[in-house]
């Protein structure tokens, strides 16, 4: 089970650094920033089951290290306007970054899996991974709301 739900997570990896490369050659809306959260919010409904729940503590200190390694994220993640459209800037270090939170995750899997059921194990990835997306996203998304404000703003003063 661990070799398959790591091989997983890692074609999940390296199909995120693909689709962002693709990304970075359309214009970016507001939908498609806010929507990924959103749909990665149902997930929480795994937490319907005893199998996958979690201590009040394991959710702090699972969301609390996403928010760490969104800082990763925020930090390559900037938008750039071309012919009076946003678009996401390419990063290098962004592949980089996320082969590295891969990384970290799949050993940290491998540590703690000793000691924390496979369920809750599970449970708390999915916090740490939506205390991850969810800071990321917001501050896209705030970056995108400037960026788009000034662009209208030229607009309408030319």
């Amino acid at each position: 089970m661990f070799y398959l739900s790591t091989a997983i997570a890692i074609f999940m990896g390296f199909l995120v650094i693909v689709i962002r490369m693709k990304a970075s050659k359309h214009p970016v809306n507001a939908k498609k920033i806010i929507l990924p959260p959103i749909f990665m919010s149902t997930g929480a409904l795994m937490f319907i089951f005893p199998y996958f729940r979690v201590t009040p503590m394991e959710i702090l200190e699972a969301f609390s290290v996403g928010m760490l390694f969104s800082v990763l994220l925020i930090k390559t993640s900037k938008f750039e306007v071309k012919d009076q459209q946003i678009f996401l800037k390419r990063s290098k270090a962004f592949a980089f970054i996320l082969i590295g939170l891969l990384v970290v995750r799949i050993v940290a899997k491998l540590i703690l899996s000793s000691t924390i059921d496979v369920g809750q194990l599970g449970g708390m990835f999915w916090i740490l991974a939506f205390g991850m997306i969810l800071p990321w996203r917001i501050a896209m998304f705030v970056q995108y709301k400037k960026l788009h404000n000034q662009l209208n703003n030229d607009l309408t003063v030319v």
